[in-house]
This record gives C-alpha cells, sequence and structure tokens, in this order.
C-alpha cells in the first residue's frame, strides 16, 4: 500500500508540473503574440468568414498576430476607429476613404479586400430599363443617403450625362426590396449579395446595370494611418501575408467556410444561402491585377478615376492625390 502511494504521489507530482509548464507556454506564447485591431464596416457577416475564423483556422496565429475584428455602422466609422486609435486596420470602402483624405486626413491604402465593384441598379424586367439614361425622372432606392448604394448610383448617372436633380432618390432600407416589388420605386440601388437575398425572397425577373461596367473601383480596402504605417510594418506585414492565406482559404474551399460561417458569423444560420455569399464575394476578391500579380493587388489609377469622380460629383472638394495614399509594399512580397 505504502508503494502504491508513493507511486500515487509522484504521478501527481507530474501530472501538477505539466499543468504548471503548460500553463507557463500559454502565458508565455500569448506574451509573444502581437494584438491587431480590425474596424469592421458592418457586423460580422457571413461574406468576411476567412476573417472570422482564425480560432478554427489559425491563419492569424501562425503569424504571431492576435486579431480582434470590431464590428461597425459603414466604412466611415471604420475610418473613425483607425483615427481615434481604436483600431490598427480599417476594412472600409473607397468612398469613406476620399471622404477622409478630403478632410486632410494622413491615411495609407495597403490591400485591395475586393477589387470588383459590386454595386448595381435594380429594376424590374418589365420597367424595361437597361441602361443608365432610363433613369432619368425616375424615383430610385437607396439604403441610405449616407451608403455606397447612393454614391455608385450617383457614379452610375454622372457616366450618362445625369445629375442627382434628373432623378429622385429616396431611402428605402439596407437590402430592402420590398418598394421595387410594391411599385413604390422604380429602381433600387443594391449589391450583388443583397440582389441574391432579394430573389430568394420572391424578386422576380429583373433587369440588372452593374456599377462596374461604367467604374470598376473596388468595394472595399484595407487602410490604415500613417502613424500605424510608420511604427508597425512588421505586423502589417504579418496581418497582409496571413488574410492573403485566409482569403485563397476561402476561394478554395468555399463550402468548408459556408459551414464555419454558421459558427461566427450573425446572418450565416443557413448554410446553402452562405456558400452562395461566399461565392460572389470570392468573385469580387479577383481581377486581372491580382491573376497577374496577387490577391490585394492594388491599383493606384483606378483609385485615382474613383477620386476624381468623386470631385466631379461634389462629394468631395478637393483634388486628391491617391499615388500619396496607396502603398504597394505590403502586397508586394509573396507575388507569384
Amino acid at each position: 500500500m505504502k508503494w502504491k502511494a508513493l507511486w500515487f504521489a509522484v504521478l501527481l507530482l507530474f501530472v501538477t508540473a505539466c499543468g504548471a509548464k503548460e500553463e507557463e507556454n500559454t502565458a508565455q506564447k500569448k506574451e509573444e503574440t502581437q494584438p491587431m485591431t480590425v474596424a469592421n464596416w458592418s457586423q460580422l457577416i457571413t461574406e468576411q468568414t476567412n476573417l472570422l475564423v482564425d480560432e478554427q483556422k489559425g491563419f492569424f496565429q501562425e503569424k504571431g498576430l492576435d486579431v480582434k475584428v470590431v464590428p461597425g455602422a459603414g466604412g466611415g466609422d471604420a475610418i473613425k476607429n483607425i483615427l481615434s486609435g481604436q483600431a490598427d486596420i480599417a476594412f472600409t470602402d473607397p468612398g469613406s476613404l476620399y471622404f477622409a483624405l478630403d478632410q486632410g486626413e494622413k491615411l495609407k491604402v495597403i490591400y485591395t479586400i475586393y477589387p470588383q465593384n459590386v454595386f448595381n441598379v435594380v429594376s424590374l424586367k418589365e420597367s424595361n430599363m437597361t441602361k443608365p439614361e432610363d433613369l432619368k425622372g425616375k424615383t430610385i432606392g437607396v439604403y441610405s443617403l449616407t451608403s455606397g448604394t447612393r454614391q455608385n448610383l450617383l457614379v452610375l448617372l454622372h457616366k450618362a450625362g445625369l445629375t442627382e436633380k434628373d432623378v429622385n432618390i429616396v431611402e428605402v432600407g439596407i437590402s430592402n426590396f420590398a418598394p421595387l416589388m410594391q411599385g413604390q420605386v422604380d429602381a433600387t440601388a443594391a449589391t450583388d449579395t443583397g440582389l441574391f437575398m432579394a430573389k430568394q425572397k420572391g424578386l422576380g425577373d429583373v433587369n440588372v446595370m452593374d456599377v462596374q461596367d461604367y467604374l470598376n473601383i473596388p468595394s472595399d480596402v484595407f487602410v490604415v494611418t500613417e502613424k500605424t504605417y510608420q511604427e508597425k510594418k512588421d505586423e502589417l506585414q504579418k496581418f497582409i501575408e496571413a488574410y492573403r492565406n485566409s482569403a485563397k482559404w476561402m476561394l478554395e474551399n468555399p463550402e468548408e467556410a459556408a459551414v464555419l460561417a454558421k459558427e461566427v458569423a450573425i446572418d450565416g444560420k443557413d448554410e446553402k444561402v452562405n456558400e452562395e455569399i461566399i461565392k460572389l464575394r470570392n468573385a469580387s476578391s479577383v481581377s486581372e491585377d491580382t491573376n497577374e500579380e496577387n490577391l490585394g493587388a492594388l491599383n493606384p489609377a483606378i483609385l485615382q478615376e474613383g477620386a476624381d469622380t468623386y470631385q466631379q460629383l461634389g462629394l468631395v472638394k478637393n483634388k486628391l492625390d491617391l499615388e500619396k495614399a496607396v502603398t504597394e509594399e505590403f502586397v508586394e512580397v509573396g507575388k507569384p
């Protein structure tokens, strides 16, 4: 019995020592991990699944990063969060970037998340509205008067020689196609995922004008302040490499991403819907530039064209120099 008691005591001591060592290693690993906060433009949604599954996939952990994603209420909100020091990186849209630059903020674009413009204007098939010129005199719904749907609608009108005064713009709410279906508006400005969800809810045959056919500026980019750019280059490089790996994973594994979206996204309840949304967003993640270079490839010229168009529309007052606001050093690394 004494030998058994002694053996048990030795075993208990060994287990306790192992537990203490594991806690020490965990604490040391946590201490070595570099925290980074991403200010999101929205709640944590299905199309962003690759950014939200680090606990399951470890894309950022492998680079020594502890990434936290904080929800927001628009691209402007994301930029406010980096300007106030609440976050390191903004997941935002070019319009919000232009507005901040117009106010004199010092910002850097470091990665193109979605190089394809995903905005559109949708009308019922029987209205026979197929080109921007057909919108003259019509009532058009937008998510809100400060949303990307309004901005991209103005871009579409501008390309047809029309202005906001040539149409009647009304707020209908986010992804709200009911006014279109009920004949309260002639057309609705939306996004590809918004249109997809509307079709799931009974929207019939429609005509779709894709804004990318007229001005294909990116839908979203990663932006940092000049201060963060100067002080955290190593962390930013690791972040971009990890994000690119996560984007590649989602491109190659939409089914797996759709399953995981049920765990991490507030709108991810339906696996089949998740997969379709993910496929749409995957399609917007690639372009001629990304095919020739790599995911995240930046195109300063198209960002400049967008800024010039916003100035012509009166959305920004000043002539913006996007060459100064874009750095390609982080996406240059790892080119195929």
